[in-house]
This record gives structure tokens, C-alpha cells and sequence, in this order.
């Protein structure tokens, strides 16, 4: 009997360590790429803060990224357009939550929000590929529920272990 179990067990622990390490390697990605000039917001927070009138959550992806998934209640602001008047009318008093594939360009409009004097700004540890992993849901832009998400390019899609890979 024990012979039997053996492999199972080995599998098994396999699985546990391939799991934990594949978290582990996208944390240092994450990690080489962050300045950490912006507070991070983890998922699970950021569900709790989604529903909230006074919080506004900023995709700043590309429109084609958008277009495919994006958090539920999320505005478009286009990294690579990206103007102070693009949110002259938005409260700098209120929370504001940005996001991107992986919080790299969010963190750069971060840093840019609170040097036009947002107050209370962060960033989405992970972005969308740690939301989407966490198996927290998106949508489209008819508001759909989706399971695909947009990873950039075929490289990026490595760290996206749940849904339908798109680029």
C-alpha cells in the first residue's frame, strides 16, 4: 500500500511546490519592476473598495487591453495618451485605485496623480494578471462577465494562470 501512495504523495507535493514557486517567481517580477512610489492594494482589498462611491478605479492599459476585460466599474485611461486634463474633473480627495497588466505603467500614472495632488492614490499589486489569478471577476466593455483577458503579448501571458489569453 505504501508503494502505491508514495508517487501519489510525490505528485502531490510536486504540484504544491510548482504552485508556490510559479507565485513566488511572478512576486520578483513584480519586485524588479516596482519602484514602490505608489502604496499597494491587494485584490482581496480592492473587492471590498470596488462598491464604494468615493473610490475610483483607473485601467491604464491600452483601449485594445480594455476593450477585452477590465474590473467591473473601471474608467480607461490610456497609458500612453496620458494628459493631467484627461482628470481635471476628478475629486483629488477621493480614493483612487490604478491598474494595469502588471502595475507597471499604473504605477507610473500613480506617481503622477499624486504629483498633481491626489491624496489618496495606490496600485494594484499585480494588476489585472494578479486579479484575474486570484479568480476575482472582469468584464467587457457590454459589461459582460469574461473569462479572457488581454496579456500584453505571448511573453506576458506566462504569469496569467486562469482564463483565456489574449494578444
Amino acid at each position: 500500500m505504501g508503494k502505491k501512495i508514495l508517487p501519489f504523495v510525490a505528485a502531490l507535493v510536486g504540484f504544491v511546490y510548482s504552485a508556490a514557486f510559479g507565485q513566488s517567481d511572478f512576486d520578483r517580477k513584480l519586485q524588479s519592476l516596482y519602484k514602490n512610489t505608489v502604496p499597494l492594494i491587494r485584490s482581496e482589498a480592492l473587492l471590498a473598495e470596488i462598491s464604494k462611491p468615493d473610490v475610483t478605479i483607473l485601467d491604464t492599459r491600452s483601449a485594445e487591453e480594455f476593450q477585452i476585460s477590465h474590473i467591473s466599474g473601471a474608467l480607461f485611461l490610456d497609458y500612453d495618451s496620458f494628459k493631467p486634463k484627461d482628470i481635471e474633473n476628478f475629486d483629488k480627495n477621493s480614493k483612487v485605485i490604478v491598474y494595469c497588466s502588471v502595475g507597471y505603467r499604473s504605477e507610473r500614472i500613480g506617481e503622477q496623480l499624486i504629483k498633481l495632488g491626489f491624496k489618496d492614490v495606490s496600485n494594484l499589486y499585480g494588476g489585472i494578471f494578479d486579479w484575474i489569478n486570484n479568480g476575482k471577476p472582469v468584464v467587457n466593455t457590454s459589461g459582460i462577465s469574461t473569462d479572457s483577458v488581454h496579456t500584453y503579448n505571448k511573453d506576458w501571458s506566462r504569469w496569467v494562470k486562469r482564463g483565456v489569453k489574449i494578444y
